[in-house]
């Protein structure tokens, strides 16, 4: 399978909407649809926030993944969280997933960010299998921590 994988823009509010409503439902996330709009709306709107991408399999939106965009002292620059990334569960193990984080690494190669973070739940061992050929490594020594303001 080959995916194509395109940065979304507005005009693909109505595309993105149901796969991140499938997402937040796959991962027992509790947001409100206006909620869930509105924050697409501004990444979809605002660049220098990050992008979202959608993937394609035979012309059909298939599953997204959303990059958004930080500074690191550490890692000496721009840095960005993989904030969801979702295929549709009929198109999991079919290689897209590998294919779209090595797709999301050259973009952000792209865009000068010096590392991509993101955060897999413990129980997601096809995810962290994922995540693991693509190079990505648990950092042992840190706990990811978020307080709700």
């Amino acid at each position: 399978m080959t995916p194509e994988i395109k940065i979304a823009s507005i005009e693909d509010l109505e595309i993105l909407l149901p796969l991140v409503r499938a997402f937040h439902e796959f991962e027992d996330l509790h947001i409100t649809e206006e909620q869930r709009k509105s924050s697409l709306t501004t990444l979809l709107a605002n660049v220098e926030l990050g992008g979202i991408w959608l993937i394609y399999y035979n012309r059909r939106p298939v599953g997204y993944i959303a990059l958004c965009l930080g500074y690191s002292i550490e890692f000496g620059g721009k840095d960005a969280f993989i904030d969801e990334f979702y295929i549709r569960p009929e198109f999991r193990g079919e290689g897209l997933g590998r294919q779209t984080l090595e797709f999301i690494k050259i973009a952000a190669k792209d865009l000068d960010i010096r590392a991509i973070h993101l955060e897999v739940a413990r129980t997601n061992t096809n995810a962290h299998k994922l995540y693991s050929r693509s190079n990505f490594e648990v950092r042992e020594k840190y706990v990811l921590m978020s307080v709700n303001l």
